[in-house]
């Protein structure tokens, strides 16, 4: 979906080094596309010595706002003219809104689109343990998220004991001045110094020691802080004791790529409820998104069902599920199920015998009759190459029994989404289609051996563009429909 720009067009946009491989371009300019808002969303490959340079550059541009990315978080606050508490406190920001005086406040929506991934998946920190594996740059803001939110304990678990010892004192420091401003502004006095013998609720530990934490808690809440399972590296999880996971309840992956990890399987398979960074993206840009129309003077209040809509884009465009692709013989009930899988994901649905009917305002058996079949194969690969080439997505496409025979079209396929082939016996198939007097290629005396013969010749070549094959012989549509909908939730 493209949006419209002109000479009233406003500009937001992602600073980092790099942000070449950026998901935030696909949600802010869907958002934008949803509420028919004159904006474009842009990244912007940032320099470390250069980020000074670039907001300033955007306060002259009259940029809207900006994300930032790693590894300028923390670098970009002295550009700033002011910076909000919470942002303040973590010590990062990831957000920059344009004030009334021209310049930018920094806020760390990070942080709260995090709780409010949690909040979507009704898990509640307050009173919680989390467990957080790893001292990244991620784990620090997090730690501090569960503390202000209300959990009872925090461990992390690193393997190089002194960095989680230096992220614990940063954080129960910064959790201890964060309370102390709290109580100084409800009871109308100033702070008069620190003490050091508060209480520190983050606990650093050795990631080897992660039996002592399964001795004290029954269960907790796994946040994952490292790299591990990031692609290519997906068949691995930081902690693989599937003791440890008998004790999660939750299960937070900050990877998102893949969707679905090492760790989140482990933890699914002990019963945990499990999900990935991939919605805490979603949702810091939303408050983002929320942010910059705000200061423009436009109270945007995104929905949980246009959140849910553009984390749908977001896991098909993630897990490479650009489009589901059905392919099969004549009566393999391509059409029937595509139809109850589009409407089951909330889908558009491309039929492509039906689009090129639709182009060339005659039936399919007219083209094969006036023009031949060979006229036909070269419209079904004009399609494919234009759903390519423009980036069609979020479809289900059912496709003509014929058009994956050509390589050129399989290659094709390839790039344009994951193709399921409905495999069917030739039996089965004659039973579904013997009265319909529609389908050239069974104008014949005998068209049951006619299609054991075609599907015959064509099985290796639907195997070769298939990504999976599901059979449908004595299954109905429903069936078949839910088996592709398991199959692709898996996949992601």
């Amino acid at each position: 979906m493209a949006n419209y720009t002109d000479g009233n067009t406003r500009i937001c946009g992602l600073i980092g080094n790099p942000v070449r491989h950026t998901l935030s371009p696909m949600i802010h300019n869907t958002l934008s596309y949803m509420y028919r808002e004159n904006l474009v969303y842009v990244p912007f490959e940032v320099k470390n010595d250069k980020v000074g340079d670039a907001v300033k550059g955007a306060q002259a541009l009259n940029v809207l706002g900006l994300n930032v990315t790693i590894p300028h978080k923390s670098a970009v606050i002295p550009y700033l003219e002011d910076i909000d508490p919470l942002a303040k406190a973590i010590g990062a920001v990831n957000t920059l809104v344009r004030t009334p005086e021209g310049g930018y406040k920094g806020y760390n929506t990070d942080m709260t689109g995090l709780y409010h991934a949690m909040q979507d998946e009704n898990v509640s920190l307050e009173g919680e343990v989390v467990v957080i594996l790893g001292a990244g740059g991620v784990a620090r803001p997090a730690a501090f998220l569960c503390g202000n939110k209300g959990a009872r304990k925090i461990y992390i678990l690193n393997r190089t004991f002194e960095k989680a010892q230096m992220v614990a004192d940063e954080v129960n420091l910064a959790l201890y001045r964060a309370g102390q401003e709290q109580e100084c502004t409800a009871d109308g006095l100033s702070a008069e110094g620190e003490k050091d013998d508060y209480e520190k609720i983050v606990i650093p530990m050795r990631l080897e020691q992660y039996r002592e934490v399964l001795e004290k808690e029954d269960k907790f809440i796994a946040m994952q802080c490292t790299s591990v399972g990031l692609f290519p590296d997906v068949n691995s999880a930081v902690i693989e004791d599937e003791e440890f996971y008998r004790h999660v309840s939750v299960a937070i992956d900050m990877v998102y790529r893949p969707l679905n990890t090492k760790f989140m399987k482990l933890a699914k398979a002990c019963g945990a409820k499990s999900f990935s960074g991939l919605k805490m993206l979603l949702y810091q840009a939303i408050d983002a998104y929320e942010l910059w129309m705000r200061s423009e003077g436009k109270e945007i209040s995104i929905s949980k069902e246009e959140a849910d809509e553009v984390y749908k884009i977001l896991v098909m465009e993630v897990s490479g599920v650009r489009n589901l692709i059905l392919e099969g013989f004549m009566g393999s009930g391509k059409s029937t199920v595509s139809q109850i899988l589009a409407n089951k994901l909330e889908l558009e649905l491309m039929d492509t015998d039906k689009a090129i009917e639709r182009a060339e305002d005659r039936s399919i058996s007219d083209i094969f009759n006036e023009d031949g079949e060979e006229t036909f194969r070269e419209m079904e690969t004009e399609l494919m190459d234009m759903i390519v080439s423009d980036h069609l997505s979020q479809m289900v496409i059912s496709l003509g029994g014929g058009l994956p025979l050509r390589e050129e079209n399989r290659e094709l396929l390839k790039k344009a989404g994951r193709v399921i082939y409905l495999r069917t016996e030739p039996e089965t198939v004659y039973e579904r289609i013997k009265d319909d007097n529609t389908r050239p290629l069974l104008n014949c005396e005998d068209p049951l051996s006619k299609i054991k013969e075609l599907i015959q010749s064509r099985k290796e070549k639907y195997e070769a563009a298939a990504d999976i094959i599901i059979d449908t012989d004595g299954k109905n549509p429903d069936q078949i429909a839910d088996e592709i909908i398991k199959w692709f939730n898996e996949e992601c």
